[in-house]
């Protein structure tokens, strides 16, 4: 379900710093893709994610917006 999902992507963010779509994609058991939908999707929420290109880059809850 993709409430569950979202919940789940949320959590893993609060807990982790960079993770990449494609560990989000294997975890979740969908694509890359609809992890990128998942993200948009949890900005719009209104919880600020930032994005790091590269080898050491990935997704992460903006530093700050949970204390």
């Amino acid at each position: 379900m993709k409430i569950d999902r979202l919940l789940g992507i949320i959590t893993i963010l609060l807990n982790n710093k960079g993770i990449k779509a494609k560990d989000l994609s294997e975890k979740f058991e969908v694509s890359i893709r609809t992890i990128h939908r998942d993200i948009e999707n949890i900005c719009l929420a209104g919880i600020p994610i930032v994005t790091y290109q590269g080898g050491g880059g990935g997704i992460s809850i903006a530093e700050g917006y949970i204390n």
